[in-house]
């Protein structure tokens, strides 16, 4: 059996490549292809032609932005045979903060048409499977939760960071991420080192007047990510409170689950909680600066075995998936 798995940049699509790994691990025969454009009509014209080539059995394909895979059900049942959709972010409303309401109904159409038209949907958290189940209507469509948490071998990493304990970020640096937040608490708390660690194409105009306490690292390359969080005082998560918010859980952020399963104490804001965590704080983004100064001193609680959380976990629900869907 075939699986291709799909996304707008597959080979940059975490999700993806995690799937990727328990299916082969599981024994199927798993293609991924590599598309060198960013252009979404390129995009959609060369996975057609990929599609029709490799003839999958099953396709697998990670949403957002879900315009570029829109001809999927009209290419089913005669280049593939089944249809699995990931509804892994509510693209329509992350269209609708950026360009109004008429982005928010264009991209749920799409959203929809590929949801009534898949053999089973995948989703990130309860959140996000509401939304998609809306639809689906009374349609006989099975729906399953897969959540973004990291490899075991990501904790048993024995990379280190030199250098000092600091109040560690990592992400995109933006708006949305809370930079502006993150800058501002740094300037308010001199004594404390912070760490920044990522990119965004508007970073060094953020940064350009950030605190002397403030540490840059840029961009890393995920195997120096452990021992980044390693050497962390605690960690970030300052988003802003949007319209994505309880859609944004602890089951669905990649690297909340990094954090914690580092047994780092975490402090987050613009999200939602869906099950307690030990050493996760979720507060309002007002909040942070009085949330971080309350934990500066405090040590986070040792884990238990049954307080990590490994995608793992995972695998028996993926096989399942694929047996039933196969």
């Amino acid at each position: 059996m075939k699986i291709l798995l799909l996304a707008s940049q597959p080979e940059r699509t975490t999700r993806l490549q995690m799937f990727k790994g328990s299916l082969k691990e599981l024994g199927y025969d798993v293609v991924v292809p590599k598309f060198e454009s960013r252009n979404w009509i390129k995009i959609s014209g060369l996975a057609e032609q990929y599609i029709k080539k490799e003839k999958p059995d099953v396709i697998h394909v990670f949403n957002v932005p879900d315009i570029i895979y829109s001809r999927l059900p009209e290419l089913k049942g005669q280049f593939f045979k089944k249809l699995i959709y990931d509804y892994r972010s509510p693209w329509g409303l992350e269209l609708q903060m950026n360009i109004g309401l008429p982005g928010k109904i264009v991209a749920e159409h799409f959203e929809r048409k590929l949801a009534i038209n898949s053999d089973l949907i995948t989703t990130v958290n309860k959140p996000l499977g509401e939304k998609v189940k809306a639809y689906i209507g009374n349609l006989q469509i099975e729906l399953y939760e897969i959540p973004n948490y990291p490899w075991k071998s990501f904790v048993n990493n024995d990379k280190d960071l030199k250098g000092e304990e600091a109040i560690t970020f990592l992400g995109r640096i933006c708006e949305r991420e809370g930079i502006k937040s993150l800058l501002n608490i740094a300037k308010k708390l001199p004594d404390e080192k912070f760490r920044i660690v990522g990119d965004g194409p508007f970073s060094r105009w953020y940064l350009a007047k950030k605190s002397q306490n403030v540490e840059f690292l840029g961009w890393q390359p995920h195997e120096n990510i452990p021992g980044i969080i390693k050497k962390a005082k605690m960690c970030l998560i300052p988003f802003k409170e949007s319209m994505l918010t309880t859609y944004t859980t602890d089951k669905s952020v990649w690297k909340l689950n990094e954090y914690l399963n580092l047994g780092k104490t975490v402090i987050a804001s613009g999200i939602s909680k869906e099950e307690e965590r030990k050493n996760l704080l979720v507060v309002k983004s007002s909040q942070l600066e009085g949330a971080i100064s309350e934990y500066l001193d405090k040590k986070p609680e040792k884990l238990n075995p049954d307080d990590y959380r490994f995608w793992e976990s995972n695998t028996k629900r993926i096989k399942e998936i694929y047996e039933k869907i196969l």
